[in-house]
């Protein structure tokens, strides 16, 4: 059997960061969405998404294909429902279609041919860009069980000052020394190669994906994940970094989510409660205008390749596009599209090539190359965000 993970629906509510990447390479939790499909199905699978992604994030089929929705995690109960589906079968739970196995991509989301499977279970998606971070409690907690079952951690050094030390767990070559874990809110995943320097203070839940680092002195709690290549220090609170970004000195990041290839300037801070206890708006593409999340603690969304200067201030409930560069002191707007540069005085146009003249050094430093295919993915962006950079 062959498996697709398709984006739904709910792909405009959940940019920025579908801009540059399919739904299901999302991260919340330990894994990405299409690792966690991928584990559950031990199988590989491939992206049915937009045109523009497809050369990076390419589509395979056969002559039997399940494809499922992008936006929704696994569990063993959905997972037996969607291999059971037969070939011009359905699964759904009222309008949202959550699988169907056919041998062509079905684009148009035309369903007369196909008989409908109801699901009447409570299945896991992110819906909106908040539900990253606001689910990642849950999506950890997940993980783990997963990954570590039937496993045994590496050791942990004697340094460390350990409460529920069964709920830590240490892959291949993970280090933490004079550091405190407490696991009693959460599960604590370090992944292997990752490393928490000495003085650090961690609250689970918190997963430090691959090759990630927590500088001396971080203070990390609140369900946060921390993705691979990444690097913090300061204060981070219930937040989630997809990988290969960096917030390595002093300042808070709280209830908010960082794309790739990200840098937080030192001692820059977001607010995450608004001053009155109100509920927080936040920036909507899909709807185009700011919309209600219903919570009360909601801080910084950034899509890839953004960064800041040092002493940069957010408030409460701010969205940055792709490529933004913002280094103007004070509080920039609520809303920054995508390919600005500037910051509370105003912005210019950050114009592509002088974008991806950073992002080729940023890349590099990190071993990865900055491709043809990133190039093509960033242009098509900078193209479909222009009417928003209304300056």
């Amino acid at each position: 059997m062959n498996y697709v993970l398709f984006d739904g629906p709910v792909r405009e509510n959940l940019l920025p960061f579908t801009f540059t990447r399919p739904v299901a390479e999302v991260r919340i939790g330990i894994l990405t969405i299409k690792e966690k499909w991928e584990a559950y199905l031990d199988h590989t699978v491939s992206y049915l998404t937009e045109e523009y992604l497809s050369h990076k994030f390419p589509l395979v089929l056969t002559t039997e294909n399940i494809f499922i929705d992008g936006s929704i995690v696994p569990d063993a109960k959905l997972l037996r429902a969607i291999e059971n589906l037969k070939t011009l079968q359905v699964l759904k739970q009222g309008d949202i279609v959550i699988a169907y196995k056919s041998d062509t991509a079905n684009t148009d989301n035309i369903w007369e041919k196909f008989e409908t499977i109801d699901y009447n279970d409570e299945f896991f998606q992110i819906r909106y860009t908040w539900d990253i971070f606001s689910k990642n409690g849950k999506a950890l907690e997940d993980d783990f069980d997963f990954l570590t079952k039937g496993r045994k951690s590496q050791p942990i050094s004697k340094t460390n000052s350990l409460i529920r030390p069964e709920r830590i767990f240490l892959e291949e070559g993970a280090k933490v020394e004079y550091s405190i874990l407490n696991a009693t809110d959460g599960p604590i995943y370090i992944g292997k190669n990752a490393e928490i320097w000495e003085g650090s203070l961690i609250r689970g839940g918190l997963a430090l994906c691959d090759n990630a680092i927590v500088k001396m002195g971080g203070k990390l709690y609140g369900a946060t994940t921390i993705g691979p290549y990444s690097k913090v220090c300061g204060e981070v609170s219930n937040s989630v970094i997809f990988g290969y970004s960096s917030k390595g000195h002093e300042g808070y990041l709280g209830n908010a989510v960082l794309g790739e290839w990200c840098n937080i300037g030192a001692d820059s801070n977001n607010s995450n409660l608004k001053n009155n206890y109100a509920k927080v708006r936040l920036w909507n593409y899909a709807t185009e205008k700011f919309e209600q999340t219903g919570l009360q603690f909601c801080g910084l969304m950034m899509g890839d390749h953004s960064k800041t200067a040092i002493n940069t201030m957010f408030n409460t409930g701010t969205v940055i596009g792709v490529n933004s560069n913002i280094y103007v002191p004070g509080f920039p707007r609520n809303f920054v599209p995508s390919f600005s540069w500037g910051g509370a005085s105003g912005f210019s146009t950050y114009m592509p090539q002088k974008a991806f003249e950073a992002a080729k050094v940023m890349m590099a430093r990190r071993g990865v190359e900055f491709s043809e295919m990133d190039a093509d993915i960033l242009n098509h962006v900078f193209e479909i965000t222009k009417k928003w950079r209304n300056y």
